[in-house]
């Protein structure tokens, strides 16, 4: 039989409905994972997700709510809590990225990126970091853009949101690894949507390879950042963009 080093392991990704987050999604159950899949509006996507989770011979749960809610946050957490006992393998995919200049955002502009990409960090953490100080096993795995992190063109609350992510999976990295739970982030480059057949011939002539990402280039990433063979590294921000940034 295959190797499955995430046997008995549950995972949580959000937005894990299409792209992405469904690719991380895959990778783990392929793994041996179990998976809480999330989205926030499209629920027939998620069960699409989930069935094929359930076909990569893993189990699944479909938690639709939004990630900047903490009230739906709180209602996944104890749904997943119920079905698997614990979520050993957190995943932060979720974000918003509207563009606006500075000037005309508006407060709810600014919330609403924040409760996304920041705030549902926190919470998620909070909720599922019990179980894994429980069980001396866990890993936090949170997605930062690439623009993010150097600074987005009339992006401020995404720059802002990506940055205080970096920070906190430092802080998580530091007073969780002598529990055996790592927390890195990965930051991705430029992305070929699952859909697309090609690439935008003018986003690949800026990356060194020649060619965009896909999905499974990130989630590659994720399942070797939740494997027992990534046990050594934590508080680290991997770039998976073709060496576009050095």
């Amino acid at each position: 039989m295959t190797d499955l080093p995430l046997r008995g392991k549950t995972a949580f990704v959000s937005g894990s409905g299409q792209n992405i987050g469904r690719a991380i999604a895959l990778h783990l159950a392929r793994a041996g994972s179990n998976v809480v899949v999330n989205g926030s509006s499209d629920e027939s996507a998620a069960e699409t997700t989930a069935a094929m989770v359930k076909d990569a011979g893993a189990e699944a749960l479909v938690a639709m709510g939004d990630m900047g809610n903490p009230d739906d946050i709180s209602r996944i957490a104890e749904a997943a809590l119920a079905q698997f006992g614990t979520v050993d393998i957190l995943v932060n995919n979720a974000a918003r990225r509207p563009h606006k200049p500075f000037l005309e955002m508006t407060t709810q502009d600014w919330h609403g990126v924040m409760d996304v990409a920041l705030s549902a960090v926190f919470h998620t953490s909070q909720a599922f970091l019990p179980g894994m100080v429980d069980k001396s096993w866990g890993r936090i795995i949170n997605l930062a853009g690439m623009k993010a992190i150097k600074g987005y063109f009339e992006g401020a609350p995404i720059s802002a949101a990506k940055h205080g992510v970096w920070g906190l999976t430092k802080a998580l990295s530091t007073e969780f690894a002598c529990k055996g739970i790592t927390a890195n982030v990965i930051s991705p480059g430029q992305i070929r949507k699952e859909t697309a057949t090609e690439d935008d011939p003018a986003r690949a002539a800026r990356i060194p390879t020649g060619f965009m990402g896909q999905p499974d280039d990130i989630a590659a990433m994720a399942a070797f950042l939740a494997s027992p063979a990534a046990k050594f590294v934590t508080g680290q921000m991997i770039a998976v963009n073709g060496g576009e940034t050095t």
